[in-house]
């Protein structure tokens, strides 16, 4: 079998109070933002708890996917770098090297391809590499999976129980509006990002049968004169307020774990939006270690293992 490793890639987060402002310096290093702004940032930290548990959360696909390639007969390793904080990639991929990594099937932990999403983690890993020189393992990458039957299913059911919270009579009606991160127009047309949303988003209403649901746009950034991919989710709440619905159930189809995106932006910005509004408002779970998804990325990896 080709590959002697598996590698996860993810974003990264603080796992610590004291780990934020360091955290936030890496992530926004070499761009313009104010320190008004990173202190909000900070608060919007505070509000979930002082950290965020995407790190672990990724260790525990990572724990979750061993078990199940075991379960398969295949009893690789699986490493998990990070673009963002510890384990920084290039320190995973030094590990690897030192324990006799030669060759490592890799994911991709964000599901859609952008400049932000794709190019920048792959950027890290060839830094990393660099690095270690004719040590350095091979990596070869999974096809893409915003459609696999797995991650869909998934996050049907995540957004199946969540709709099972409204009263019966409403189920129906709720408009499940599907978020993913905003980007800059530019990076959006150079990339198939949103037609592979939309194609996510197409997959998991069509397995729920649910006939009324869209796509929007959450956590943008940068410069408000700059144009970002919209509507964004508190403007697409505003619009279903206006034409009467009376439910939203909103799909973080765009993330594979919670973190600041997520518990922040969507659970307590966008769920005040819709309270203020009067609109009934649901979040739905990430796929994370749903069984369902962790088999997806097992697909994946056993094909890209020839």
């Amino acid at each position: 079998m080709a590959g002697d490793a598996i590698l996860l890639v993810a974003f990264g987060g603080p796992e610590r109070a004291e780990d934020v402002r360091p955290f936030l310096a890496e992530v926004l290093r070499g761009r313009r933002v104010s320190p008004e702004r990173i202190e909000e940032v900070v608060h919007h930290y505070e509000l979930i708890g002082g950290r965020s548990p995407l790190n672990e959360l990724t260790f525990r696909q990572a724990q979750a996917l061993g078990d199940a390639l075991r379960a398969r007969g295949d009893d690789r390793t699986v490493w998990v770098g990070m673009r963002n904080w510890k384990p920084w990639i290039a320190d995973t991929l030094a590990a690897m090297a030192d324990a006799g990594v030669r060759d490592a099937v890799t994911v991709l932990l964000s599901p859609h391809a952008t400049e932000a999403s794709r190019t920048r983690y792959l950027e890290s890993l060839e830094a990393g590499r660099a690095r270690l020189a004719d040590r350095a393992p091979a990596l070869r990458f999974v096809r893409a999976w915003f459609v696999h039957p797995g991650f869909v299913g998934a996050a049907a059911a995540r957004a199946a129980d969540t709709l099972a919270t409204l009263p019966t009579a409403r189920r129906a009606d709720a408009a499940l509006v599907f978020t993913a991160h905003s980007v800059p127009t530019p990076m959006a047309d150079a990339s198939p990002y949103v037609a592979e949303i939309t194609a996510s988003a197409r997959a998991v209403a069509g397995r729920l049968g649910h006939r009324r649901w869209q796509v929007a746009w959450q956590s943008r950034s940068g410069r408000p004169e700059d144009p970002w991919l919209e509507p964004d989710v508190n403007d697409a709440l505003r619009a279903l307020a206006a034409d009467g619905a009376r439910d939203a159930v909103v799909v973080p189809i765009g993330f594979v774990c919670d973190h600041v995106e997520v518990l922040y932006d969507l659970d307590v910005e966008a769920r005040a939006t819709a309270a203020g509004l009067g609109l009934g408002f649901a979040r739905a779970g990430t796929v994370s270690d749903h069984p369902e998804f962790i088999a997806a990325l097992a697909d994946v990896i056993r094909e890209a293992s020839g």
